[in-house]
């Protein structure tokens, strides 16, 4: 039988670690992309488009597959 002075230290560990982890995900919101966009402020993606060209919402990610934060598009959204 294994002793609870090992486990009870070894429980406390494992939740800071978790609560380490959880505060890291938070912090890096998933990225969206163009559709994502589209569907999160409900406009179609060719507004999305416009706004990118005129400066107004500016990708994290422009080479490639363009990439925005959420906080990005909500304050884009906010204008």
């Amino acid at each position: 039988m294994i002793e609870t002075t090992f486990i009870i230290p070894i429980l406390e560990r494992l939740d800071r670690i978790e609560s380490i982890v959880t505060d890291k995900i938070s912090k890096h919101a998933p990225l969206m992309t163009l559709k994502d966009v589209s569907n999160y402020a409900r406009v179609c993606e060719a507004t999305i488009r416009r706004a990118i060209n005129k400066g107004t919402i500016k990708p994290f990610k422009s080479s490639g597959k363009k990439l925005f934060r959420r906080a990005d598009v909500d304050a884009w959204l906010q204008l």
